[in-house]
């Protein structure tokens, strides 16, 4: 057993029990040496099942002939391929588009436990702290490249993050490889190829070692983070008691704990928190905590970020995304209360208790509404949500029957049924697909 074969052997040794093991071959030679490696571990080793996934972009007309030659290899070595095409997005970042799509993809691929392994090198580690540090990320982003994270139902794993370029190269010319030049690997108007083909050789003239220095940077880098997180862990307990509304579904933190922070442990905290919901936000835009953080009561104060908005209401931050970002649909008839009706983004409702014969049907607030309460009789429902104390984000959406065009019951609401119905409302879920 050669020294890759062994290195990798022993980074995969903690994922040998999954159900599968897919491997993302580009045609390029650092997956391809991943390729060839894994089909020859499997002769000799016990390894979950192999089987290779190609994705191809179809951004250039090189590009074509890519997915024949990725099954002509597969099927020397007696392994399963399946080629996903996929569509970019056009966007700012034509690098960043199409890594969306294609991890997506993997994503629709990957069953509960299965693994991913991908063929990122060494040099991609240093180039992404490079590439990082050049866009001044903070102490997260500076971490690079993890050898594994989550994706989708199964992980994802890069067992070749130790490995140089020059250990694959010497690998594939040693086993007669043959793989893919990518043209757009040499087009320097690439944030990464410049660095690739200009800076990282300028740098090793001079210091021959930079790119390995530049990647145990990065696991010094990560292990910092680890500490981070663990005291982000310690500072959300105290954050993170229920609320009488966690049946709405959405994340929230409990706000005074966390002005009791400094500002450092503070940021710290809900970036561990919102990492799982949103794009973090950079320096230029934690101004909108320290709004949202420091208004006044009877204020409405929102944190927009990319993915999604942080409102404050009744003492907490709650995180709100997808369709809790779009008006709820127009009243729609329910022509059989007797079964759950599905409302257009806004989840579904159902009724307990029986009710008269009549046409009803599920709205939302105008204003001005009044609902018997037995026995207290007609309430101002604005005055019954404010008793409530349901927060203000949430009411707009609140489910509202109506039968032959009196209000009847508000969802969820305690007390609010007539004459003992009640209307349940199971809101939207809220979602996130981030990488």
């Amino acid at each position: 057993m050669n020294t890759l074969q062994s290195r990798l052997l022993t980074n995969l040794a903690p994922w040998r029990n999954a159900p599968a093991w897919h491997i993302a071959l580009s045609g390029g030679l650092d997956s391809t040496v991943l390729l060839h490696l894994l089909a020859d571990l499997a002769q000799q080793h016990a390894l979950p099942p192999l089987s290779v996934i190609h994705v191809h972009h179809g951004l250039q007309i090189a590009a074509d002939p890519w997915p024949e030659h990725c099954r002509r290899l597969c099927k020397a070595l007696n392994l399963p391929l399946q080629v996903i095409e996929v569509q970019v997005q056009p966007g700012a970042s034509l690098e960043q588009q199409a890594r969306e799509a294609r991890y997506t993809a993997f994503e629709q691929v990957l069953q509960a436990g299965e693994v991913l392994l991908t063929a990122q090198h060494r040099e991609d580690q240093a180039e992404t702290l490079l590439f990082r540090l050049l866009r001044g990320a903070g102490l997260r982003g500076l971490t690079a490249i993890p050898t594994h994270r989550p994706l989708g139902l199964g992980e994802l794993v890069r067992p070749m993050l130790e490995c140089s370029r020059s250990q694959l190269l010497a690998y594939a010319q040693a086993h007669s490889l043959q793989w893919i030049e990518d043209p757009s690997n040499t087009d320097s108007r690439f944030s990464r190829n410049f660095l690739r083909h200009q800076v990282f050789p300028s740098l090793a003239l001079r210091w021959p070692q930079a790119a390995a220095n530049m990647a145990r940077s990065a696991v010094h880098l990560s292990e910092a983070q680890g500490l981070l997180d663990e005291v982000a862990e310690q500072d959300l307990s105290a954050a993170s008691a229920p609320s009488d509304f966690d049946w709405l579904g959405l994340p929230s933190l409990v706000l005074e704990p966390l002005r009791r922070l400094s500002p450092a442990r503070q940021r710290n905290a809900l970036q561990y928190w919102l990492v799982a919901c949103t794009r973090l936000p950079d320096s230029r835009h934690w101004a909108g905590w320290d709004s949202l953080r420091d208004a006044g009561d009877d204020a409405r104060p929102i944190w927009r970020l990319t993915d999604g908005e942080m409102h404050r209401a009744v003492g907490r931050l709650w995180w709100l995304s997808g369709s809790w970002l779009q008006p709820p649909g127009e009243s729609i008839a329910w022509d059989d209360p007797g079964r759950a009706l599905a409302l257009p983004g806004n989840g579904t409702v159902h009724l307990s208790g029986i009710l008269p014969q009549g046409r009803y049907e599920v709205r939302y607030r105008q204003g001005g509404e009044v609902l018997e309460q037995m026995p207290r009789g007609a309430r101002d429902l604005k005055r019954l949500l404010n008793e409530w104390g349901l927060p203000l984000f949430a009411r707009g959406r609140l489910p509202l029957l109506y039968r032959d065009g009196q209000l009847l019951a508000a969802a969820n609401l305690p007390g609010a049924g007539a004459r003992g119905w009640q209307l349940h409302w199971v809101p939207p879920t809220n979602a996130q697909r981030l990488r």
